[in-house]
């Protein structure tokens, strides 16, 4: 109707129609009339102009009524209904019982203290103090630091020499998160005090009298400190980046300055990441004496590799496939060496998070040091010849994963095999070595190095039905393979721990735990042209160690413990004449606090 409307309303349109119709007509009658013309007479041709403006009008519109009257002859009248509500009481029984509303246990909020100090006393007259304290400087920073001191007076059972020790160390840290970037700051110090008391007589004639015993010092002394860092960077290819210096050193003069520095890059691409990571690790360091001379022995090497490595992520797959590149320098003898190691990872969830499998082969070269030989064991002199050690390659699978909620496991073999892999053995005084200090009497460790291929089938097992209960089982056997050396002396083929921790009460808590070392061999020899003395092979017994604590929850801030250590008490020798002290206890209490 619209369009129609606008087209009517259009007088050009219009005009021209009429005209267009007009000629249509006068053209059909011209034609009717020439016709007709042939038969009777010829009228001629005249042209006739009509011209009429065309003035166009609407027509009035009806609507239809909202409200249409009916016109029905049978419309009936409806008619009102009256009702009435007649009430009856009727008698019941019943009665509802009345509801009542469940209350939700309220969780008591945990209380977090930034500071605490514990303080015990126990059996060997030894001594436990420990002090944490943290400070909020700010929304994004932080400080703190923690002062840890552990002493016994030792009194072990049939040692003849002074068999104390005192370990105190004092550790602080510094952390800053800002919105891309976070710092990291930390810096400690240590002082450790321990004895050779594992006297070994050379001689079976030769009965040591007291006067004798008295003439040894085997008091050993290890100080150092280390300053370290990191910088974490967000929405960036540059990662991270950490670095540690750390100085050791000892009542001999012994001195060793180790520096690592670890960048890690990496680049997203669509479906993979490219990762990089760096590794510099410089140590130098000297000896005032070697065991049977007193001539220095100093060692100074720089470790500088590279691992790339292609990284895949998926919801089931994981994948990473590098390789290490590593140039080895020798800086006191001149001489250098490279190496490339593999660095595969996978693991693939076969079963949800029930089964998971994974596999791999890594290598690397290892920085050793003589921080690290005497945190391993204490005992070791100031007289050793330090190189790394190449691990080629660790090959190894497993499987890992959640039988229930609670309930978790993981098994795993592996074989690799290590070149120069280091090993403790007795030292023996030779035929002519000097006995003026206090490790050259039979009572300390050299270090020996060899190749060696190792299998290792390792299986663990934790349980943590609720949060006052959990349990956990670990299992690792061992097979060496040693190139020149016998065995691969001061290492067990089976070691296994237990260890749980529980709530008993609101206020009452433990925990326990079990170790088992299996059997090692030892030897004891001298390395000397000059020495007599043949070596000596000793098997050291397997041993049971049983742990145990308990503490009590006084008060929110104050709780007092109790602790027994080797609860079986045995005397067992953890290194080669070396037996450890028996049965201990320790009583103390710890306080949380705020400044």
């Amino acid at each position: 109707m619209h369009k129609l409307y606008q087209k009517l309303t259009n007088r050009s349109y219009f005009h021209f129609s009429l005209v267009t119709i007009t000629f249509l007509f006068l053209g059909s009658g011209t034609l009717m009339a020439q016709e007709e013309g042939e038969e009777e007479n010829d009228l001629g041709t005249e042209v006739v102009n009509i011209v009429k403006p065309y003035t166009p009008t609407i027509s009035d519109a009806f609507k239809v009524m909202e409200t249409p009257v009916l016109n029905d002859s049978v419309v009936t009248q409806k008619k009102e209904v009256e009702y009435q509500i007649f009430s009856v009481p009727v008698a019941s029984t019943f009665t509802p019982a009345k509801g009542k509303a469940e209350t939700v246990e309220k969780a008591k909020p945990v209380t977090v203290y930034d500071s605490y100090a514990t303080l015990g006393f126990g059996s060997y007259t030894s001594i436990l103090a420990e002090l944490y304290s943290n400070f909020e400087i700010s929304r994004t920073d932080n400080a703190g630091f923690y002062f840890r001191h552990n002493s016994s007076q030792g009194d072990i059972d049939g040692v003849l020499l002074e068999n104390k020790f005192y370990d105190t160390q004092l550790d602080g840290h510094y952390t800053s998160r800002q919105r891309y970037t976070s710092y990291h700051l930390e810096g400690g110090i240590e002082h450790e005090i321990y004895n050779w008391y594992g006297y070994y007589n050379v001689d079976p004639t030769f009965i040591p009298d007291p006067d004798f015993i008295n003439t040894i010092d085997p008091q050993q002394s290890y100080y150092g400190g280390y300053l370290g860092g990191s910088i974490l960077v967000d929405d960036s290819f540059f990662e991270k980046v950490s670095a540690k210096l750390r100085y050791t050193g000892d009542a001999f003069s012994s001195s060793e300055f180790n520096i690592t520095a670890s960048p890690e890059f990496r680049f997203p691409l669509t479906d993979f990441a490219i990762s990089v990571k760096g590794d510099v690790d410089y140590l130098t360091g000297s000896f005032e004496k070697s065991y049977f001379s007193d001539q220095g022995i100093a060692y100074n090497t720089l470790l500088a590799g590279v691992t790339p490595a292609l990284e895949y992520t998926d919801e089931d797959l994981s994948l990473s496939i590098g390789a290490t590149l590593v140039a080895g320098l020798d800086l006191e003898n001149s001489a250098s060496d490279f190496y490339i190691y593999p660095q595969i990872q996978a693991s693939y969830r076969l079963v949800d998070e029930l089964l998971i499998a994974y596999g791999g082969a890594e290598g690397g070269l290892e920085q050793n040091t003589y921080y690290q030989f005497k945190e391993t064991n204490p005992f070791i002199s100031p007289t050793q010849g330090i190189v790394p050690t190449s691990n080629l390659y660790e090959g190894f699978a497993g499987i890992k994963g959640k039988l229930t909620n609670s309930v978790g496991y993981n098994l795993r073999a592996s074989y690799g095999k290590d070149e120069n892999s280091p090993f403790f053995y007795s030292q023996v005084p030779a035929v002519g070595t000097n006995l003026d200090e206090g490790y050259r009497y039979g009572n300390s460790f050299g270090i020996v190095y060899d190749d060696m291929n190792t299998l290792s089938i390792f299986g663990e097992l934790k349980v943590e039905p609720n949060e006052n209960f959990s349990l956990g089982i670990t299992g690792e056997f061992f097979s060496y393979d040693t190139e020149s050396l016998d065995e691969a002396y001061n290492l067990p083929m089976l070691k296994a721990s237990l260890y749980s921790n529980f709530e008993i009460t609101e206020k009452l808590y433990g925990g326990a735990s079990l170790f088992f070392v299996g059997e090692r061999e030892s030897i004891r020899f001298a390395i000397s042209p000059e020495s007599s003395i043949q070596p000596e092979e000793r098997t050291l017994d397997a041993y049971l160690d049983a742990n145990l604590h308990l503490g009590y929850r006084i008060t929110e801030r104050l709780n007092i413990f109790v602790k027994g250590s080797n609860l079986l008490n045995d005397n067992y020798e953890k290194w080669d004449n070396f037996p450890v002290q028996g049965i201990q206890g320790l009583l103390g209490a710890t306080y949380k606090f705020d400044w």
